[in-house]
């Protein structure tokens, strides 16, 4: 999506205390009060407001740019309605991970993974490791196709996959760095990097609005809206972020407040953008709405500060890959040649995919939402279940089912429209 360190997730909480010291995904923590102090921890807890900026630096990432173009798919209205429903099934699958976690305490539960070993054993710590896996990997194709994409614009003249051979030494070389603190400092230029870049669209967005506004639909085919599920689920996803941060937070009881605000806050956010960026530039609008701006050094800096932004975010979003293929392939060890034929991998993967959206759309139908809709559903399932009445065992179920028919329909949806969109054929 961002800061985009907001997608990088973690399957063991070995890898969760090695982060609390290098990662800089959350932001300063205030001190703990008298009763956090008292429980002899000395542990640093968020406030309500800090819990609130984390959520936010955890899902807002690059991915908002290509929703322009989605509401160019759906429509308008149906954008909106399909980012408002997607939001509140993401909000509500969250809280089921931290219900569930809760209702299994003592048990140390540090993140999502753990508490796939700790509900289904092996079984569901190797479901949510495989979804982390393909997502992570999934985001860091987009990134590429990002990159690629936005420098084909400003340089027409050379093939798209030159940019990817061009970045493969330097993403093998980042890539081998085992420790993620030298890249820390991106965290904040890559937040204000998409802040700025969404300022910028916008202002051009008003611009285009108040002089010429271009025709404009409301609706979108049925194929188009499974496009948008798509979209929305990555711009969204974050899951994996959600028990480590309301272990972070100093009111647990208020935690579910502040995740609320929070994602009501992005969804506001994201559907101004994706609906002002398809109202301005109607069906002109470009999978990467940045390369519709108009020509002009604003421009150029904000397309090529962008791609600086994904080109250094690209190993800290391959960490959990390699934490998960390391532990799976090497007993945990560090492994130069695994790591290297993985970016490898990602880089064929962005060569061979010519869309942006469409691969956001792609990566958000097939596997995050089997990770953010589906897991959390049936965790919670089978730990609160018997407790639970029917009205609760039936929600769960109804998440489960839609979220396995959102994924096998959209992932179909998707791979049509890459596989057979003109710009393939083209």
């Amino acid at each position: 999506m961002v800061g985009v360190f907001e997608k990088e997730v973690s399957s063991s909480s070995h890898a969760l205390d090695e982060a609390a010291g290098e990662s800089p995904l959350l932001l300063p923590l205030h001190g703990a009060g008298p009763q956090q102090q008292g429980q002899g921890k000395g542990r640093h807890l968020s406030s309500q407001p800090k819990t609130f900026a984390n959520v936010f630096i955890a899902i807002v990432g690059a991915g908002v740019l290509g929703l322009p173009y989605t509401f160019m798919r759906t429509g308008w209205a149906a954008g909106l309605a399909v980012l408002l429903g997607v939001a509140a099934l993401t909000f509500h699958c969250m809280m089921l991970l931290v219900r569930t976690r809760r209702r299994l305490e003592p048990c140390k539960i540090a993140s999502f993974g753990d508490l796939g070993m700790a509900v289904s054993g092996p079984l569901g710590r190797l479901a949510v490791d495989s979804m982390i896996v393909l997502s992570q990997a999934g985001f860091c194709v987009g990134y590429l196709i990002f990159i690629c994409n936005s420098l084909a614009h400003l340089l027409p003249s050379l093939p798209k996959p030159s940019f990817v051979l061009a970045m493969l030494p330097f993403q093998l070389a980042l890539n081998s760095v085992r420790s993620l603190t030298l890249l820390a400092p991106i965290s904040i230029f890559a937040d204000l990097v998409d802040l700025g870049a969404m300022g910028v669209v916008l202002g051009q967005d008003l611009s285009v609005l108040a002089s010429a506004p271009p025709p404009v639909r409301a609706c979108g085919s049925p194929a188009a809206l499974l496009y948008g599920v798509g979209v929305a689920v990555y711009a969204f996803e974050g899951i994996g972020m959600v028990l480590p941060l309301e272990a972070e937070a100093a009111d647990k009881p208020r935690f579910g407040r502040a995740l609320a605000l929070s994602m009501a806050f992005i969804a506001a956010m994201y559907g101004l953008f994706g609906a002002l960026g398809y109202l301005a530039f109607g069906d002109d609008t470009r999978d990467i709405i940045t390369t519709n701006l108009g020509p002009g050094w604003l421009t150029v800096l904000v397309q090529v500060g962008l791609c600086v932004n994904l080109f250094f975010t690209m190993p800290v979003m391959m960490n959990p890959v390699y934490e998960v293929a390391e532990r799976w392939a090497c007993g945990n060890r560090y492994c130069w040649w695994l790591r290297w034929a993985l970016v490898a991998a990602v880089s064929a993967a962005a060569v061979a995919v010519p869309n942006f959206a469409d691969f956001l759309s792609l990566v958000g139908s097939s596997v995050c939402v089997v990770l953010g809709f589906v897991l959390p559903a049936a965790f919670h399932l089978k730990v609160l279940g018997p407790d639970m009445g029917w009205p609760g065992v039936a929600a769960d179920v109804a998440v489960v089912v839609l979220g396995i028919v959102l994924a096998v329909s959209g992932t179909w949806s998707s791979l049509s429209q890459i596989l057979f969109s003109p710009e393939v054929s083209s």
